[in-house]
């Protein structure tokens, strides 16, 4: 992990149930109708899609809930620090807000985990796409903070140019082997 071999801060975190995935009805898989990007999408987005734009950005490799934790091996979902309830899509308004729970209060990896979410997002969404990734009210001891970080375009831009640090959240980002 990012520590190199320093203690972990949350040694025994709970483990959730991952959620079902999702079935792809009729409508979905007809390329001719209109399909909007709706919450379960963005937490669980669908492999394939129905619309050509869907199928270039919105495939398998693109699921927050699979984001990668970066202190253990398991995922964002399993540690129950996304859920697909907190994730509110408005797509007539281009709107992606995303509410994420650290495991612990003083968790200092909430900044590196809520840009996991915010670069996943912007890698898999159209540029239409409003995004707002911050912490669930009162689940952190610096949430102020670190929502602040998150919502300024240059600092999060700045922290991406950073070669240690992209790298560490392109580790949260891929896929498990």
């Amino acid at each position: 992990g990012p520590g190199g071999g320093a203690p972990l801060e949350n040694a025994n975190p709970l483990i959730y149930r991952r959620s079902g995935e999702r079935p792809v009805t009729a409508r979905e898989e007809d390329d001719e109708l209109p399909d909007s990007i709706d919450d379960r999408e963005i937490f669980d987005i669908l492999p394939g899609g129905s619309v050509p734009l869907r199928s270039a950005f919105l495939n398998r490799a693109h699921l927050i809930r699979s984001i990668n934790d970066p202190e253990h091996p398991l995922t964002l979902e399993e540690l129950n620090v996304v859920e697909q309830v907190r994730v509110k899509v408005n797509d007539a308004e281009s709107t992606v807000a995303v509410e994420f729970t650290p495991t612990i209060p003083h968790c200092s990896m909430a900044t590196l985990i809520g840009l996991s979410i915010k670069v996943k997002l912007i890698r898999s969404l159209p540029e239409r796409f409003k995004l707002d990734v911050h912490i669930t009210p009162g689940t952190h001891a610096s949430e102020h903070a670190v929502n602040k970080q998150l919502a300024d375009k240059e600092r999060v831009a700045a922290a991406l140019e950073n070669s240690h640090l992209l790298e560490v959240v392109n580790q949260c980002l891929s896929a498990r082997s």
